[in-house]
């Protein structure tokens, strides 16, 4: 087993390499984001040290690049291609897999689907130079500094380690999809109410923005609850004086923020809620979301720009 080898490279030093990388990749991801949000975090999908797509990436891009390494240009562009392709796969897969969305560019540049953007794979073009003339001769140094035998035991026990791990958090990312999917619920409440709050200005207004809204990214069930409850304000309020309207207004709104505070209590509790490896995986990804949110704010995006377009 330890001889067979993948693309002139035994599976003794794919795998030393697979270990090495994770972890330099767990070390680097951790700190970029712990500073870049003030906060100590623990980065990537198991709860070890360890982060698989740096992992599995590195030594990817390591193999099937190394043909052209000798060529800066083919490296770099290479190493804009492969990668992102991987990426793109990796938030596909975990996203029909757990029906949750990790991570998000959207808010970045030339994104596509929120799953890989512009700046990102040219980011990965020059990690992959840098890994061929500066990490990979140091991971080969790294493994050089151990007997093979030593190298197969530790690579066993870390791989028996790392299944337990991934084990685990597999059943816990199982179980934030469907934690997610309740929070959704909960904010399309808090929706509902908010938009009722602030539709009950004016007939005019309420007739413009029902003339205007979007409705069918929010689905049809929410989209006819929303279309009944502005029909029935327009005509309760065309009955109303201004005084009146403005008195009633008020009281809404009173009444309306209270069940809010109270939906977004039920929405905190449900954050909050899991064990200590949930928990830790919502604190690494804050931005995760539902499936269905992410596809929903695709969606809202793609409306965006067809309008601006016309």
């Amino acid at each position: 087993m330890w001889n067979a080898a993948v693309a002139g490279t035994d599976f003794y030093h794919i795998i030393n390499w697979f270990f090495i990388y994770s972890f330099l990749g767990w070390v680097w991801e951790s700190a970029y984001v712990s500073i870049k949000e003030n906060r100590l975090v623990n980065r990537g999908f198991v709860t070890g040290p360890l982060c698989t797509i740096y992992g599995c990436g590195a030594v990817a891009v390591y193999l099937i690049l190394r043909p052209v390494s000798e060529n800066l240009l083919l490296l770099f562009l290479g190493g804009i291609a492969v990668p992102t392709i991987l990426e793109y796969l990796t938030a596909v897969l975990m996203e029909y897999i757990f029906h949750t969305s990790w991570w998000d560019y959207s808010k970045n540049k030339f994104n596509f689907q929120g799953r890989i953007c512009l700046g990102a794979s040219l980011g990965w073009g020059v990690f992959t130079v840098i890994l061929f003339y500066v990490l990979q001769p140091f991971v080969e140094w790294i493994v050089s500094l151990y007997p093979e035998a030593v190298g197969r035991v530790m690579v066993c026990i870390a791989g028996a380690l790392y299944l337990v791990d991934f084990g685990i958090s597999f059943a816990n990312a199982m179980q934030i999809g469907r934690k997610l999917r309740g929070m959704d619920e909960v904010m399309d409440e808090v929706y509902e109410y908010v938009q009722s709050t602030r539709l009950y200005e004016s007939v005019e207004e309420l007739r413009g923005r029902l003339a205007s809204y979007r409705l069918s990214e929010y689905g049809m069930e929410l989209k006819n609850r929303l279309e009944n409850r502005v029909n029935a304000v327009i005509a309760f309020a065309s009955e109303l004086t201004p005084e009146e309207r403005k008195s009633r207004q008020e009281a809404w709104k009173a009444q309306i923020e209270e069940r809010i505070l109270s939906v977004q209590k039920r929405y905190e509790q449900l954050k909050g809620h899991g064990n200590i490896f949930i928990r830790r995986a919502m604190n690494a990804y804050p931005n995760m979301k539902s499936r269905a949110q992410a596809l929903k704010e695709r969606t809202a995006r793609r409306l965006d720009k067809k309008s601006k377009k016309q």
